[in-house]
């Protein structure tokens, strides 16, 4: 049985990827901020004081590393941006450290990213994953993240940054949220409604990383998006055309979004098109494909 570690197993994708991984007869470990002693497999880290528990690593053959602060949780004040940053590059350095003092060695590094490595930018362009890095916010965010992902590549250690898109699922994430106020049939566009969103189902996300880790010959960066390209007022309409509501609110415009949200703003304002290209051509078959598909399945009853 194979070990895997993981850090952020209590966000979205972290909490369904821990159950997934165990149901596929892995042993899966977490290492969180906070003591369990009751719980099996469950370590302690501490940024602060660069401790892991030593237990943690030893014989793990996979890093699942899935940590850090919520970029669109709170607004992007100078101390919150340092947070973001600090959660993904001193996570990502502490555990190098150790895997590198206590000289284990996991066969893979599988580190999160997300497409906000391109920037916030509605163009033309479909960005794939040999585009540099935007020189906004997200961009750097992405940039410095990935940097110390790439460094267990000195160690010898296989490693991987998957840079997610908006992941949907029934439980959490945007999903909900974008539903809500449909089903309060006020629901509406944001901003021009133009806007891309690049998404991915969450049971895709779960089989991307599983794939990841048996398929040795993948390496560096890889969009997990689905293959289909949608704009914001394409899936508004497609969540209420799901729902049974109509649309007859207007858009709701940008200016009263930056008012509210300032910067962080440009996370749901602005999107362009993501290639999934180099996952599939790795020969990744996607489950859900397509909004309609992924929409009927997170949206039934069952």
């Amino acid at each position: 049985m194979e070990k895997i570690l993981i850090t952020g197993s209590n966000g979205l994708i972290g909490r369904h990827l821990a159950n997934y991984l165990s149901s596929r007869n892995y042993e899966v470990r977490h290492l969180s901020r906070k003591k369990d002693f009751n719980k099996q497999h469950h370590y302690f880290w501490d940024l602060n004081s660069g401790l892991i528990e030593e237990s943690a690593l030893i014989g793990v053959d996979h890093i699942i590393h899935l940590a850090g602060a919520g970029i669109a949780e709170k607004r992007w004040t100078a101390k919150r941006k340092k947070e973001i940053i600090d959660s993904r590059v001193k996570s990502a350095q502490l555990l190098f450290k150790e895997v590198n003092k206590m000289n284990v060695k996991p066969k893979t590094f599988i580190s999160a990213s997300a497409i906000g490595s391109y920037g916030a930018v509605t163009n033309d362009k479909i960005f794939t994953e040999d585009d540099e890095p935007g020189n906004d916010f997200q961009g750097e965010v992405c940039q410095q993240w990935e940097f110390y992902s790439r460094k267990f590549s000195e160690l010898g250690i296989r490693n991987i940054q998957l840079r997610f898109g908006v992941v949907f699922s029934k439980n959490g994430g945007a999903l909900p949220k974008m539903m809500l106020p449909i089903k309060l049939c006020i629901g509406s566009a944001l901003g021009s409604g133009n806007q891309f969103l690049p998404w991915v189902h969450i049971d895709d996300v779960l089989k991307i990383i599983e794939w990841s880790i048996l398929n040795g010959n993948l390496s560096g960066p890889y969009n997990v998006v689905a293959p289909e390209y949608k704009t914001y007022k394409e899936f508004v309409k497609a969540i209420a055309d799901k729902l049974g509501r109509l649309l007859f609110m207007p858009n709701v415009p940008s200016f009263f979004l930056k008012l509210i949200l300032g910067e962080m703003s440009q996370i749901i304002l602005e999107g362009s098109r993501i290639s999934s290209k180099k996952i599939v051509d790795s020969g990744y078959i996607f489950n859900f494909p397509t909004l309609d598909s992924a929409l009927s399945n997170l949206l039934s009853k069952t």
